[in-house]
């Protein structure tokens, strides 16, 4: 799974948008140059590529052709006319059309920011009824505003939670999951003394550092900014968490080396049973699933005195280009995906997850995604809106891993230095 959830945070449903006016079928809104003949509308659409669903090669583009025949069937006088394109280079291809003026109606990414500024987009409240935007979690939609309006639709979420090896809990004699971490070392400590060679999985690599050092922070009251907004990676509760993280991996009960591995390595290693606790997303559950690890539980985050009432928040975004005037045609599309069968497939094929309340209603029953859905309302985020998140992200993510076998307060010293600096 390439995609910016799943490699950089991190998993769909997404709005449940409802057709607010009927619109003209035919029409082509401001009369745009993709009008052809006998009143029918082309929208152009262009599409991240999620990669490749367990057991569904190409899915993508599989995924799409059905909404889209299943789309035009019911409504003859559009056609949309979707381009898949894979993360690597979506941004670059889409940049070079917006700049031969060849624009789509509707690109589905990671991002919408950018082209706020060159008044490209239509507003939310023009593609989307109100009763659709007051369904969505309203800490994702206000991510989707620039300056108090709202341009990005939140699309996918991702979320995380502890995954723990029940056959190896029983094997070491622990019969719930920690919910604190004084539980956590000493459940990892029985875990050693079964002869778990990793009794905590701890991913300090530079594939998701960040993510994997949000989550400790959370659970100690820290984070990367604070209240106020201003930097505090250096601050008490972050030192105080990464000296707990260091003593556990001094007592060899977390991964060897944390800060040279990768998530998906450490996934593999759980899911090929060797790793007691993991923090993952549901992104991860088919990496365990093609292992062939069955029994395994999800439970809430541990933090220093109790389970985390938040999560990492991560999202991708979808957005209409307001060029061709094709609003009317554009609400009716997202209508039909969002009110549809399609939303429920993209959370089937790529355990992703839902960024309204009924989305999340809907995946109530099932048990392994309960965790990471009952932490969506109250998730937290990078501060990807501050311009420094750009300068800092990177640093973290090449540095902070050092913080568990070097002086915890020296390296986050550090990390609050690029945070500040300039």
């Amino acid at each position: 799974m390439n995609n910016k959830l799943a490699g950089g945070a991190a998993v769909g449903l997404a709005a449940l948008l409802v057709l607010a006016g009927c619109g003209s079928e035919g029409s082509g809104g401001g009369g745009g140059n993709q009008a052809s003949s006998g009143g029918q509308v082309t929208l152009k659409m262009v599409a991240a590529d999620y990669g490749d669903g367990p057991g569904k090669p190409n899915s993508g583009e599989t995924f799409w052709k059905g909404v889209v025949d299943e789309f035009q069937a019911a409504n003859p006088n559009i056609k949309v006319d979707v381009q898949v394109i894979n993360w690597n280079d979506i941004d670059k291809q889409v940049a070079t059309m917006v700049q031969n003026g060849q624009v789509p109606d509707i690109l589905q990414t990671g991002d919408y920011s950018g082209f706020v500024k060159d008044n490209l987009l239509y507003k939310v409240d023009e593609v989307l009824s109100p009763n659709v935007s007051g369904d969505l979690l309203q800490k994702f939609a206000d991510f989707g505003k620039v300056d108090g309006t709202a341009y990005g639709i939140p699309f996918v979420s991702s979320a995380r939670a502890l995954f723990y090896n029940k056959d190896l809990f029983g094997k070491a004699g622990i019969n719930e999951p920690p919910k604190t971490w004084d539980e956590l070392k000493a459940a990892a400590e029985k875990l050693k003394a079964a002869g778990v060679t990793q009794p905590f999985g701890l991913p300090l690599g530079q594939e998701e550092a960040q993510a994997e050092s949000f989550l400790w922070m959370l659970g100690n009251g820290g984070g990367y900014k604070d209240a106020s907004g201003k930097w505090a990676i250096n601050s008490a509760p972050n030192v105080e968490t990464f000296t707990y993280l260091k003593g556990l991996v001094d007592a060899g009960l977390t991964t060897p080396n944390p800060g040279t591995k990768d998530r998906k390595t450490v996934w593999e290693d759980f899911g090929a049973g060797k790793v007691g606790m993991v923090n993952g997303g549901p992104m991860s559950i088919p990496i365990f699933d093609a292992a062939g690890l069955k029994n395994y539980g999800v439970a809430p985050i541990p933090g220093k005195s109790g389970p985390l009432d938040t999560t990492l928040g991560v999202m991708d975004w979808i957005m209409a280009f307001n060029k061709n005037g094709h609003a009317a045609e554009i609400k009716k599309f997202f209508d039909f995906f969002y009110t549809g069968n399609a939303a429920q497939k993209i959370s089937d094929t790529y355990k992703l997850l839902p960024v309204t309340n009924s989305g999340i209603k809907k995946l109530s029953g099932d048990e392994k995604l309960k965790p990471f859905l009952d932490a969506l309302p109250n998730a937290s985020f990078y501060p990807f809106q501050d311009p420094k998140w750009a300068e800092v992200n990177p640093a973290i993510k090449q540095t902070i891993g050092g913080a568990v076998k070097e002086d915890p307060a020296k390296v986050l010293g550090e990390l609050q230095k690029v945070a500040e600096a300039g």
